[in-house]
């Protein structure tokens, strides 16, 4: 059973090609991880894994050669000198761009997988794209489905496109259907993302902790234009998921709106046990020259108590108003999001009205996009927020193998006790498959687990 919380320490920044590389270094699979994405329908580019040293420090360093155009266009919007600025080309701060360009056509000591087609039906040739096309959430998620990754992998991929897509409406004054990706849905962005989720799901930690966000400072150049730092993008990220975002004295973007994204997708605890023994570390390099180190370390770490403490907050509401209907259909948009658990409670009122407590757990740092949903949806104009201590066992869902089909397990420990509890969804459906009821199947279940425990 691994306990193990992913622990992302972001001193230096963060991104997407950051985070891949440090997962992998930490011992994600990489094959796993290569043919995950093979499976998606996308061509034109390959990827290279290779060691590099930054610092003096050994790292792993993950890129996404496109068949075209692999120059660091981020890099010339930063000093100036894009293609279609002419005015700013006396600026030519190469920070050994040259060497590094270079660097990512060698394919010596390194794993390459070449160009990967997708699948050859009418769905995936229409969701092919050149890499400059600006793709909408809509498109991306079709890429995303067609792949051949675990459901983890697809919902985490998904959620980080989501907080992207929102963080991009919120900036530019756009629904969410008016959004089109442009950077973040070319190619190598996609690429990232996806490897970020598949690693995620195959490390398949208890718990992760994100630190606290180190950008730095200054304007970039975009096709939009001169942009500060930190990138809007980076800045609604951070305010709508409640990420800590510090700023440094160091000229230049650390945090890309992908990195900042993906830290608001997977964390799910905002401190660091007590105590705790590291078991693995990893690092992940950046690609571009500033004065930070440019490093993403990853660490897996071991709790020593026998159980997990934490923090969350209960958020409660009367509803006296508001149909049915509208509750249930609150609820499944708050469990969607990530709530620990909604559910409502009859109650009474002034003058003995029949009403709704709306109650809503959650982590600190989903707070305002839990009020988002309930203000959204239902017609309180008020919420109530009390801060609790929980306990909570450490637990994995794994896969069993059982003589009645696959079925989901959830396994918690206490002390030196185990206990097995069946995933509802696997118990329902291999119930209708076997002709049997549905607490048979769950005892028929727990009972095989039991007799055959997962590692």
């Amino acid at each position: 059973m691994n306990h193990s919380i992913l622990y992302l320490e972001c001193n230096s920044g963060i991104s997407g090609d950051m985070t891949v590389a440090a997962l992998l270094d930490l011992g994600a699979d990489r094959q796993i991880l290569l043919d995950a994405l093979s499976s998606l329908p996308l061509t034109g580019y390959s990827i290279e894994i290779k060691d590099v040293y930054k610092s003096g420090i050994r790292a792993c360093d993950f890129n996404v050669i496109l068949d075209h155009d692999n120059h660091d266009h981020d890099m010339d919007y930063l000093h100036g000198h894009a293609h279609s600025i002419t005015d700013e080309h006396d600026h030519t701060h190469s920070h050994n761009l040259s060497d590094e360009h270079e660097q990512i056509h060698r394919h010596d000591h390194s794993m390459t997988v070449g160009d990967v087609h997708g699948h050859d039906t009418d769905e995936s040739q229409h969701i092919h794209h050149h890499h400059h096309d600006a793709r909408n959430l809509n498109d991306i998620t079709k890429i995303i489905q067609v792949g051949q990754l675990s459901s983890g992998a697809k919902d985490l991929a998904l959620k980080i496109f989501q907080i992207l897509a929102e963080a991009e409406a919120a900036v530019h004054g756009k629904t969410l259907d008016e959004i089109h990706f442009h950077e973040v849905g070319a190619v190598d962005s996609i690429v990232d993302i996806v490897a970020v989720a598949v690693c995620i799901d195959n490390l398949s930690p208890s718990g992760i902790v994100i630190s606290a966000l180190t950008d730095g400072k200054g304007q970039i150049r975009c096709q939009h234009g001169l942009i500060p730092v930190p990138v809007p993008a980076v800045t609604a990220i951070a305010m709508q998921n409640d990420l800590t975002l510090n700023i440094s004295d160091v000229e230049g973007e650390l945090v890309t709106p992908t990195g900042a994204a993906i830290a608001a997708a997977v964390r799910t605890a905002t401190t660091l046990p007590k105590e705790f023994r590291i078991r693995r570390i990893g690092f992940g390099a950046g690609k571009r020259d500033y004065a930070a180190t440019g490093l993403l370390r990853a660490m897996l770490l071991q709790p020593l108590s026998k159980d997990t403490h934490d923090t969350i907050l209960s958020l409660e509401t009367n509803v006296d108003d508001c149909s049915g209907e509208a509750l249930s259909y609150t609820m499944q948009l708050l469990l969607d999001a990530g709530a620990l658990d909604a559910f409502c409670i009859p109650i009474y009122m002034k003058k003995n009205r029949p009403a709704c407590l709306l109650k809503v757990l959650c982590n600190p740092e989903q707070r305002a996009e839990m009020e988002s949903i309930i203000f959204r949806n239902t017609t309180t104009i008020g919420i109530r927020i009390q801060e609790m201590q929980r306990t909570k066992l450490p637990r994995k869902i794994f896969a069993l193998e059982t003589p009645w089909g696959m079925a989901d397990v959830k396994c918690c420990t206490y002390g030196n006790d185990t206990y097995y509890y069946p995933e509802n969804d696997s118990v329902s459906r291999l119930a209708k498959q076997n002709g049997t009821g549905f607490t048979e199947m769950y005892n028929m279940i727990q009972a095989y687990a039991r007799e055959n425990p997962h590692v």
